[in-house]
């Protein structure tokens, strides 16, 4: 498995396909995040806005290889185990780019409650912040993987589905991020630091059994 990750991950970096997300998450946090503004507002929004580029990345890895180097990895490592090593990289890749950014928005936002009325712990803060990113993180990759090859093939009808899944997972009522993310933004309005351990929870068996979904149905029509 190992090597697999890591051609997944050289596959990535190397085809620089991985820029139009960044570009726009970076864009994202250049118009919601500004210096000096209470701190947990402001994680909740870096959270918030990771979960569709999340999905993307996954996107990205899952259609990066020519078939026939998909071929020739599935007949060698078996479609189940290349599909998840595809997602793992793109999760870990997502994970990276919202713990950079967690450590930068927490730098340069004011420690204080909405009303800038009560101190919030800088600390606590970075680390609930850091859990609501996870927790966007796990169900963009969720999103990504149901929206992508090989549960939907065809690219008009796969980005669409990316884009209206992203939305519904950060607005449903009940969704993993949307907790996690009002959470912080609650939060601020008292000076609370809220720790979303149960969204966590909920988003990581989202996202294992929508990765698992999609790495069976990867053996099924590679093998067809």
């Amino acid at each position: 498995m190992t090597a697999l990750l890591r051609y997944q991950a050289a596959l990535l970096l190397r085809s620089q396909r991985w820029l139009p997300p960044v570009v726009l998450y970076a864009a994202a946090l250049g118009v919601g995040v500004q210096g000096g503004q209470p701190v947990l507002d402001s994680l909740g929004w870096a959270a918030a806005v990771l979960l569709p580029v999340a999905a993307w990345l996954v996107r990205i890895c899952v259609t990066g290889e020519p078939s026939a180097a998909r071929g020739c990895v599935s007949a060698a490592r078996g479609p189940a185990r290349a599909h998840l090593a595809s997602v793992l990289v793109a999760l870990a890749a997502a994970t990276v780019l919202g713990a950079v950014a967690t450590v930068v928005v927490t730098l340069i936002s004011d420690p204080v409650s909405t009303g800038h009325g009560t101190r919030v712990p800088l600390l606590p803060a970075g680390g609930a912040g850091l859990l609501a990113a996870l927790v966007c993180a796990l169900l963009g990759t969720a999103v990504g993987a149901l929206t992508a090859w090989p549960v939907l093939r065809s690219p008009g009808r796969a980005v669409p589905a990316l884009l209206l899944a992203a939305l519904l997972a950060l607005v449903a009522s009940g969704s993993p991020a949307r907790a996690a993310v009002s959470g912080l933004v609650t939060g601020s309005k008292s000076g609370a630091v809220p720790l979303p351990l149960l969204p966590l929870a909920g988003a990581a068996v989202v996202a294992a059994a929508a990765t698992a979904a999609a790495c069976a149905l990867s053996s099924r029509r590679t093998s067809a």
